[in-house]
């Protein structure tokens, strides 16, 4: 299993940024709220980084960052 996160905009737009991840290379990213078993809530802070609590998390457990210049938004639902 690959550990991955990335910092997305939603849908492809020019909005604020929030965490991806994916455990396969070969998986759509998708928001971290899909992965119940990894999320963490976020900081009660406004405006803060939608994800930022849960990558801080998952850094300490050896995920990945993937600059997100390299990576396209293949929107996933779940």
């Amino acid at each position: 299993m690959v550990k991955q996160m990335c910092w997305l905009s939603s849908f492809g737009s020019n909005e604020h940024k929030m965490l991806h991840l994916r455990t396969s290379p070969y998986e759509a990213w998708r928001p971290y709220t899909a992965f119940r078993e990894y999320a963490v809530p976020d900081y009660p802070v406004p405006g803060g980084s939608k994800g930022w609590a849960t990558y801080q998390k998952l850094r300490l457990s050896d995920w990945v960052l993937v600059p997100s210049d390299n990576e396209t938004m293949d929107y996933k639902a779940s």
